[in-house]
């Protein structure tokens, strides 16, 4: 017991501020693009159906592409992540009467509709002790009928789509959709496959669009937050 209490002195805070002044994420992270600022070679990128791959860089016009440091990227529309520049429109926040009825709490209920798990570990990281996403309200459920909003991985494989309707049918409004990881957003690497929807289906309307592959709690966090007015843009 002495041993364990040594050595979380010696661990200290692990809790990250947020957002952090200086966060410390590996070199190999791939980011928001920065593009090469010549006329005629600026490639327009997709944010919502890249994969972030060092493919994706080599492949650009002159290789006027690489991806940077930036890790917020959530925005409010699809078309928000289409951009010739590096920059996009990040997420706004919900309107004032939204964000009255959810008070300063979030409750998410989370359906992975044909994913390969890499998104949702790192949707459970943002319950560890160094995201800690709880302090800001913001939480996971297990029951649909508790939840403001539904959040979504993967491609949405045809036999999934049944159960996220259902799940969003029994989620009392208001009600958000959240979309993250480019398979949820446009089918990833699975697009155009027959076996997929390609995203989340028409019928859900998103509200908060997500990218990555899989984005990093970072990214998750930043966008969930502004969507709530937690964060100034």
């Amino acid at each position: 017991m002495l041993k364990m209490l040594l050595a979380r002195l010696r661990q200290g805070h692990r809790t990250m501020r947020f957002p952090p002044p200086a966060p410390a994420l590996p070199g190999r992270f791939h980011g928001r693009p920065i593009l090469r600022r010549e006329p005629g070679q600026l490639p327009v990128v997709d944010l919502g159906l890249s994969l972030f791959c060092p493919e994706e860089e080599q492949a650009s016009p002159a290789r006027g592409l690489r991806f940077g440091p930036d890790y917020a990227m959530a925005t409010r529309t699809r078309e928000d992540l289409l951009t010739s520049t590096g920059e996009v429109k990040l997420a706004a926040a919900l309107e004032d009467r939204s964000r009255r009825l959810f008070g300063r709490s979030l409750r998410l209920r989370s359906v992975s509709a044909g994913s390969c798990n890499g998104c949702e570990a790192e949707l459970v990281a943002l319950g560890n002790v160094v995201f800690d996403m709880a302090r800001f309200g913001v939480e996971f459920v297990a029951s649909p009928r508790h939840a403001d909003g539904l959040v979504v991985t993967g491609a949405v494989s045809r036999n999934m789509r049944e159960a996220l309707e259902k799940t969003w049918s029994a989620m009392p409004d208001p009600r958000l959709v959240i979309a993250v990881g480019s398979c949820a957003i446009s089918g990833g690497p699975f697009r155009g496959s027959p076996e997929v929807l390609d995203g989340v289906p028409a019928g859900l309307p998103v509200d908060l669009f997500i990218p990555g592959c899989p984005p990093h709690p970072l990214t998750i966090l930043d966008g969930m937050l502004r969507l709530l007015g937690r964060l100034e843009s």
